[in-house]
This record gives structure tokens, sequence and C-alpha cells, in this order.
């Protein structure tokens, strides 16, 4: 997947969705976009939130803060925010990208530790990483089994990331039908997730590349997550009439 000209995205952009955990409407989860300054940069805040819901949150209470600074250009991180409470499970890092020298400077504010590492070329955070894929889907040449690599850096390691092209499918969503691109990216196995191609998720084939649905299976369960509302998108939203 080769890089295209047109943003799918811009300021003002707002989505959230409804997480179904087995039975239950465990959470929602919302995204949205703002524009600011960092070092002197020009550069988008990409703000992402989670917060469980009803009788989830009684049992295993979520709560998620995830925020990214990325440029407004290249769409590269300056600066990630990961501070989450989830069934007890916490971290709060802030992480600083240095791309000329290769480095992310990791505060823990939990242990109150700051650390220096080596990372790879183009890195990215588990946020930026998502809307750098937005802007750089061509769907008019993707075929089934092409594959994007990214290089990830997540808390204290760098890691390939690797998102897979599944095929094209309309999907129903409570706005109705739409025409998506399907993708499988290599989660790690482990603390959450079963298998490392336990993740699925969906988006609209249209200039927004808009996430519409994500499946997943995880250690214990299932999760499955649906578009529940949208607002400020850049382009229209295709939605198929019968």
């Amino acid at each position: 997947m080769e890089a295209q000209s047109q943003q799918a995205f811009e300021a003002g952009e707002w989505f959230r969705f409804r997480i179904h955990y087995g039975p239950f409407n465990a959470s929602y989860a919302t995204m949205e976009v703002e524009e600011t300054t960092l070092r002197n940069n020009p550069v988008y805040h990409i703000k992402g939130r989670g917060k469980s819901t009803g009788l989830l949150h009684l049992f295993f209470k979520v709560d998620d803060d995830y925020q990214t600074f990325i440029d407004k250009k290249d769409g590269k991180p300056y600066k990630f925010i990961r501070k989450i409470d989830e069934g007890g499970y916490t971290k709060d890092l802030e992480i600083d990208f240095n791309h000329n020298k290769n480095q992310a400077h990791v505060f823990d504010k939990k242990h109150g530790k700051n650390n220096t590492y080596t990372t790879q070329e183009n890195v990215h955070d588990m946020l930026s990483a998502f809307y750098y894929i937005r802007n750089n889907i061509k769907s008019d040449e993707l075929s089934p089994g092409d594959e994007m690599n990214l290089n990830l850096f997540i808390d204290d390691e760098t890691m390939n990331f690797k998102l897979r092209f599944l095929g094209r499918e309309v999907i129903k969503t409570k706005f109705g039908k739409v025409a998506t691109l399907k993708f499988r990216p290599l989660v790690m196995a482990g603390r959450v997730f079963k298998e490392k191609e336990s993740l699925t998720f969906w988006v609209s084939d249209d200039a927004n590349k808009l996430p519409v649905k994500i499946e997943a299976d995880l250690k214990v369960g299932s999760l499955d997550a649906d578009l529940d509302a949208y607002k400020g998108l850049k382009h229209p939203f295709r939605i198929i009439v019968d």
C-alpha cells in the first residue's frame, strides 16, 4: 500500500463506538481530532477515550485515555499519552518521539521512571498508526492478501506491525448498508488476545476510511464494536440505498 495525497480526516472529526462484551453492552469509546501546535509544529491532537458502563463496570472497570500528537503533513507522532485502568491493570505513560535521533523518551508516571529507547525509522504509536493507515489505503489498488507493514513503539519496545487486507464486504450498520474494506492486523498474543490473528476490523470503502466495525477474540470471551455516532467527517459517508 502506498501513500495517497488526499487525507481521510481533518480537525473536527468525532465518532463513537458502542462496544459489546458477550451479552453486556460493555462500554462506549470515542475518537476525536483537534488542531494545535506542539514544539512549534502544527499537529493534529487525537484523543481516544473508552469507559465501561452498566453491569460490567461493577465487575470490570475500564477507563482508558489515549492521546497522540501527529504531524499534519506526514502523520508521524511527536507525543503519545496512555493512561489506562482496565480491571485494576493500570498504566500512566507519556512518550516523546525524536525522529531525527530515532529515539523514544518514556516517562512512566506510575513508577516515576524516565527511560530513553532506540526506535526504528518512521515509528508510530498505537493511535497514530491507525490514522496513518487511514491516510495510506489506496482502495482501488487493493487485492486480498496485500499487506502493510509499520514500525510500532509500545510502552518500551519497538515491534513490526503487519496489516493484511482480507477483501471487500457490504455490512449492515445502524446507518444502513456500508461498503467496507476488511483488514486483519497481526496482534500480540498474550495478556488480552487469544492468538496473533484474533482481531478484525472494517473501514468504509470511501474517502473517509472510517472504522465501522471491530471484532476481537479475547482470552476470555469476545468483543464486538460498532459505529454508533459520528460528525465532522471530511468526506461524505457513503450509505448504500437499496
